[in-house]
C-alpha cells in the first residue's frame, strides 16, 4: 500500500463527491455533513454505475441509477440488497485527504480479476 495525497478536503463539497484516478483505479471520495471523508471504488456493486454521481446522506450514498444504498464506512449495500464495493482507508492531515491505495502491481491485478 502507498498513501496518495488527494488534495484539500475543501475541494469536495459537503454531501458531495469527487473522483480520484490512481493507476487505473477510479476512487470516489465522499464528504459527509460532519466533515468525514470516505473512499470507495467508484462502482456500484449492482451494475457498476459510478457511485460518485449518487446522493450522499448520513454515512451512505444512494446510487443514481437503481437507488441502491451503499454504506460509506463498509462499502456494503444496505437493506435487502447484497454486494459490496471496495473501500480504501482515508485520513485527514492538515486539511488534506490522504488515501491508502494498492501498489501499482496490486492495482493491475485487481482490475484483471
Amino acid at each position: 500500500m502507498r498513501i496518495v495525497d488527494a488534495g484539500p478536503m475543501t475541494d469536495i463539497p459537503t454531501r458531495g463527491a469527487r473522483v480520484l484516478r490512481v493507476d487505473g483505479l477510479e476512487i470516489a471520495l465522499f464528504r459527509t455533513t460532519g466533515d468525514r471523508v470516505y473512499a470507495l471504488e467508484d462502482r456500484c456493486p449492482h451494475c457498476g454505475a459510478p457511485l460518485s454521481q449518487g446522493i450522499v446522506h448520513g454515512h451512505s450514498v444512494t446510487c443514481a441509477v437503481h437507488e441502491w444504498v451503499i454504506d460509506l464506512e463498509s462499502g456494503e449495500a444496505t437493506g435487502a440488497d447484497e454486494g459490496a464495493t471496495r473501500r480504501f482507508d482515508v485520513r485527514i492531515e492538515d486539511g488534506r485527504i490522504l488515501v491508502a491505495v494498492p501498489d501499482r502491481d496490486a492495482a493491475r491485478q485487481a482490475r484483471s480479476t
